[in-house]
């Protein structure tokens, strides 16, 4: 015999499902954080300054964590290329700002001596110079810049990585920061060493000697 469901029970249902279902789309969306001092303690090991650590994504693309690496000072750089087009992507993240005076007159990529046209596209800034092409994010005392070929890489991708730039989840910052070598253990202190004197070994023969 097939028992009824009351009303009540119908009308309840929905709100039992709503908590699960936003856990559930709240798991799929975002990684977990990654843990500040191991970010931290790998940023350093490359002489990079971990609030400048941050990552992108663009389809097809995966990072090279051999290209990981220190720009300028203390700034932060990376490459993601294609596996199917063999196209490249890089990421530039340092200190300092952005103006429409200053735009146009750093490089865009290698294109050193070239002119350099700059736009401003929302809270973003779009250059073009020989034949590369970058987008400008500026942030709180840095900026970040995703730089490609203008053949190869489409400015919408470009634009989608520059303003989708983020800081790494634990996930991400395993593969795209190497581990920090482990701390110097204290040195084994050896049973031969007198207490007095320079510290040499002592190597005085015995009466039976």
């Amino acid at each position: 015999m097939i028992r009824s469901v009351p009303a009540r029970a119908l009308r309840a249902l929905p709100l039992l499902l709503l908590p699960m279902l936003l856990a559930a789309c709240g798991d799929e969306k975002a990684g977990a954080a990654a843990d500040p001092a191991e970010l931290s303690a790998r940023a350093r090991a490359l002489g990079v300054a971990p609030e400048l650590v941050y990552v992108i994504e663009a389809p097809g693309f995966t990072v090279a964590q051999q290209s990981v690496g220190v720009y300028g000072n203390d700034g932060f750089s990376s490459a993601y290329w294609s596996q199917k087009t063999g196209a490249q992507i890089h990421l530039y993240v340092d200190r300092g700002t952005v103006t429409a005076d200053s735009c146009p007159k750093q490089p865009v990529g290698e294109a050193s001596g070239e002119t350099v046209t700059c736009t401003r596209d929302g809270k973003a800034w779009y250059r073009s110079s020989g034949g590369q092409h970058d987008y400008l994010v500026p942030g709180d005392g840095h900026v970040i810049r995703v730089v490609g070929d203008t053949a190869t890489v489409k400015r919408d991708v470009l634009h989608e990585a520059a303003l989708g730039a983020h800081r790494p989840d634990a996930a991400e910052l395993t593969a795209l920061l190497p581990s920090a070598p482990a701390a110097a253990t204290e040195p084994v202190e050896r049973g031969d060493l007198p207490p007095v004197g320079d510290g040499a070994p002592n190597n005085e023969v015995g009466t039976s000697g």
